[in-house]
């Protein structure tokens, strides 16, 4: 019998997908992908969820509640931290209790714990716990394991070479010359927040494709380099123990103080209590150095024109500075 496992697309989807399909498929199970986020999955997300909850976990409960009645298991794991002495969102820390709270007649769930904050030899018992759903033979386990680690690196490696994520994600598994994937543009702008956020098209209303369309070439902080992100997150006065908040602040200030883009643009849901201090950090770093910056807040009831404006608006000005900034009246 083949297994089903149901992914939702949401949530650290962009960040580990790759390792997640490539290790179940080694496992001989069925990875079952949420259909993209849309108009109905987000209202069953809503439906489903407390109104506190900020707009990607409202989305992830959508995804989830898309998938129970197509699979076996539902794979949400308990993300407690990926780095030493760092943790992850508190939202994403309790999402499987979450979830199983606000939905009915789920199937099994794998909420297996991830926590590093003390050491990464943690990670080898949550492998097999996962593993040991589907095989009793914890050397088969590692084996899946290691191969599905070795296509996450090439993955990422697709990344710091400048590949647009969503793009990365549709070629990481395939025989594909990443350098190809890369495309020369006019203008360079970051567009900078959780991976959640900018990379879902229906929450980021499609602010990477917009600008791409207007031949811009855009620049994320998965695509800045660990070294980098490291180096620069360490000018902050006190250290940054959200992993995710540290790799946005590290790869924004590398980007403005390397002046690498043209402008960024943050995307931030409305109700994060983490954007709320990132967006704050990065626009103080942004105006010291004279980088134009704008605002992205978003929530269920964003509006796509609304949003297409703002970009058109922030772009238009970027190019009108580039134009005009060394044609200024010496008069006065």
């Amino acid at each position: 019998m083949t297994y089903k496992v149901g992914i939702p697309r949401g949530l650290l989807f962009y960040e580990y997908y790759p390792l997640w399909k490539e290790f179940f498929n080694e496992l001989e199970v069925e990875v079952v992908l949420s259909n993209k986020t849309n108009k109905e999955i987000l209202n069953k997300g809503v439906s489903s969820s407390v109104d506190e909850l900020c707009l990607p976990v409202k989305a992830y409960h959508g995804h989830v509640e898309d998938l129970k009645n197509k699979v076996d298991y539902i794979f949400i794991p308990k993300i407690m931290s990926v780095q030493k002495r760092e943790y992850t969102c508190p939202k994403i820390l309790g999402l499987p209790e979450v979830v199983k709270n606000s939905i009915k007649e789920l199937p099994n769930m794998i909420d297996v714990h991830i926590n590093l904050s003390k050491n990464n030899f943690n990670i080898v018992n949550s492998v097999l716990e996962v593993g040991k759903y589907f095989t009793s033979n914890p050397y088969k386990i590692m084996r899946a394991y290691n191969k599905a680690i070795n296509k996450y690196k090439k993955y990422n490696e697709m990344l710091v070479n400048g590949v647009n994520p969503i793009r990365a994600l549709e070629n990481y598994d395939k025989n594909v010359d990443f350098k190809k994937l890369k495309e020369k543009r006019d203008l360079n702008i970051m567009v900078v927040g959780h991976s959640y956020n900018i990379y879902d098209d229906y929450i980021s209303m499609n602010t990477i494709r917009q600008l791409e369309d207007q031949n811009i070439n855009v620049i994320t902080p998965e695509m800045i380099s660990l070294e980098k992100v490291n180096y620069y997150s360490k000018k902050l006065p006190k250290r940054m123990f959200w992993t995710f908040g540290r790799r946005i602040v590290g790869a924004a200030f590398n980007a403005i103080e390397e002046n690498l883009v043209d402008g960024i643009i943050y995307i931030s849901s409305f109700g994060c209590g983490l954007d709320s201090i990132l967006v704050e950090i990065v626009q103080r770093e942004s105006r010291r150095f004279g980088m134009p910056f704008t605002l992205l807040t978003i929530d269920e009831h964003s509006g796509q024109a609304g949003v297409n404006t703002r970009i058109e608006a922030f772009v238009d000005m970027i190019k009108w500075r580039e134009r005009n900034e060394d044609n200024f009246s010496t008069h006065g």
